[in-house]
């Protein structure tokens, strides 16, 4: 059985996982390696509860529960964002 550190996957490395561990995408390997570095980090603990907190409450969000300013500023952030990529 092979023992990692906490530091082999940078915290930054950790964020850019979260989405792939949430949907279960993960490499064993990796999974291991993720679940090891939140064991030993309590602020990458912290982000991926934030996260699945998110996730729940952002589920129930339905179009109508927007203001249309809300609607055109998301549409907004996601065409940056996208630009981006």
């Amino acid at each position: 059985m092979t023992l990692f550190t906490p530091q082999e996957i940078p915290c930054r490395q950790i964020v850019e996982m979260v989405t792939d561990y949430l949907e279960g995408v993960l490499s064993r390997r990796d999974r291991r390696r993720f679940e090891h570095h939140l064991a030993g980090c309590p602020h990458c603990t912290a982000y991926l509860a934030q996260m699945r907190a998110t996730l729940r409450l952002t589920g129930r969000l339905v179009p109508e529960d927007l203001s249309p300013e809300m609607q055109q500023e998301l549409g907004e952030l996601y065409r940056r964002w996208q630009s981006e990529g």
